[in-house]
């Protein structure tokens, strides 16, 4: 009898979530939950939350059609007012957000902080973009006409949002979305449902309007549905290159827009007049941060052959000194992977570049499960050296704390070496050479490219996204973000009072 009180008072401790539609916090019709654990311990359940089917997605995207004229008719600058006081929200619960966004996806407090600040900045940016929202005008070939174009929303939008960056990536989608006019339907990451209603909460609290912005809970089935619902015009999509690529077949066939951000297969080149303290720096931090669980981690370090052992042993002897936990320990520096099919399929990977490929297994390797990491999806910070370009550790991409060294003699190899993987969305080059680095910059093929950085760090005010295998040619973040979200209307102006055939009747001269 006392052992099962106390698992009723566990039980009951757990808080419930719901799905937010139409202004309202609304159980799922399925009637069934599921649980928001955190990675680092799973015996610590962040919440539990609807498990939404069809009926769901369709109430939702019932309440955002209702609201979709109201919304389309607010003008751009009031909309963006609206999206300011938004940002103002988020930044006052920056640390709240930061420490549940941390317990629930396991990424350290700091990159937790920084992920919530870019929220906040893409909300404060796109904001002032509803004061512009440019079109433009231009000369006409007819007399006594006038020609311009301006930007028009799409339409409702479905926003399917990953669970590695849990409020940065649905505010890439959202907010561009509603400074455009649309409304949006939002399918949660089902790992990370905690940060998309604290954005959605926030969004409530600044006025959004009921029905603007509408989110739903759980798994595949509420994903497909929305992608296949007949009122749903537009799909914003960041995961899989897998799911991608079915959600572009569906969208294709029933001509819907689609924008697609997916894999990488990141690679820095270290030249040989490179700082090697600074490169090896930069590759911790692009191929373990987040534990390496970013579409833009440094899973490829290419490097100099006169240089290769020397930066092989300073970085191996760096990344055995990093602190592996929870991701609420301040001094922890590489927190836990998502969840148990993560951590297999990376041990997996591990076993193939051992085993299969045969390269050289620096550091790491191991699941970790003693003390501390008993209860959570733990892996040790891994080096693969002697890599060689073809092998599959070194094609494709394995989104944990993995990097594998691969030596290169001449900058074109190099250059080689990084276009050839069927992705493209970021490189980097570390060298004091100004004309290695824009030859660089102008060969490397991919959507983002530093030099003396690694990989990963995108800002909101310039595009994201990648070029191949990564997406499908959209991108997000900056004022081109805009395209995806707006469609272009010209008008044209013929006061001549008269019939003007362009393009027929030739004005003379």
């Amino acid at each position: 009898m006392a052992k099962a009180k106390e698992a009723k008072i566990k039980k009951t401790a757990v808080k419930t979530y719901h799905n937010y539609i139409g202004g309202e916090w609304v159980k799922s019709s399925s009637g069934e939950w599921f649980d928001n654990v955190n990675p680092a311990d799973t015996t610590d359940i962040v919440g539990r939350f609807p498990r939404s089917n069809e009926d769901d997605v369709n109430r939702a995207v019932a309440a955002a059609k209702g609201a979709a004229k109201k919304w389309r008719l607010t003008p751009a600058p009031k909309r963006a007012e609206l999206l300011f006081t938004l940002g103002e929200i988020l930044r006052s619960n920056k640390d709240e957000f930061t420490r549940q966004m941390t317990r629930e996806m396991g990424k350290v407090l700091k990159e937790a902080g920084g992920d919530v600040q870019e929220a906040i900045d893409c909300t404060y940016y796109t904001a002032g973009e509803g004061r512009r929202l440019h079109g433009f005008t231009t000369p006409a070939e007819m007399p006594n006409k006038f020609a311009m174009c301006v930007r028009q929303p799409v339409g409702i939008c479905g926003l399917i949002t990953p669970f590695n960056f849990p409020m940065a990536i649905p505010s890439w989608k959202l907010i561009p979305a509603l400074v455009c006019g649309n409304t949006v339907v939002i399918k949660s990451g089902e790992d990370v449902p905690l940060s998309t209603i604290n954005l959605v909460k926030a969004c409530e609290k600044a006025g959004i309007p009921k029905g603007v912005v509408n989110v739903v809970n759980g798994f595949g089935e509420a994903g497909a549905a929305l992608v296949g619902h007949k009122d749903v015009r537009l799909i914003s999509f960041t995961g899989s290159t897998t799911t991608g690529a079915m959600i572009a077949k569906q969208c294709g066939r029933e001509n819907k827009i689609v924008s697609l951000e997916m894999g990488g297969k990141n690679a820095i080149i270290v030249m040989d007049d490179a700082d090697i303290d600074n490169a090896v720096e930069g590759s911790l931090w692009g191929a373990f941060g987040t534990s390496g669980q970013r579409c833009t981690a440094s899973s490829r370090l290419v490097v100099h052959k006169k240089i290769y052992k020397k930066f092989c042993a300073k970085l191996v002897e760096k990344v055995k000194t990093l602190r592996v936990g929870n991701g609420l320990d301040p001094k922890t520096e590489v927190g836990p992977v998502i969840h148990e099919d993560a951590m297999q399929k990376i041990l997996g990977y591990i076993h193939i570049g051992e085993k299969i490929d045969k390269a050289t297994l620096a550091c790491g390797g191991n699941r970790l499960t003693k003390g501390e990491y008993a209860k959570g999806w733990f892996i040790e910070p891994t080096v693969f050296t002697d890599v060689k370009p073809g092998m599959r550790i070194a094609q494709e991409e394995i989104f944990g704390p993995v990097t594998c060294v691969i030596p290169f003699a001449t900058l074109d190899e190099a250059i080689d070496i990084v276009n050839g993987v069927k992705y493209g969305l970021s490189s980097a080059i570390y060298t004091q050479d100004v004309n290695n680095a824009f030859h660089a910059m102008q060969e490397l093929y991919t959507g983002i490219c530093y030099v003396n950085s690694a990989t990963i760090g995108a800002e909101v005010h310039l595009p994201f996204g990648g070029t191949k295998g990564t997406g499908n040619g959209h991108r997000e973040a900056g004022t081109q973000v805009l395209d995806i979200f707006s469609e272009w209307k010209s008008l044209y102006i013929d006061y001549s009072g008269k019939l003007q055939k362009a393009q027929i009747d030739a004005v003379e001269i």
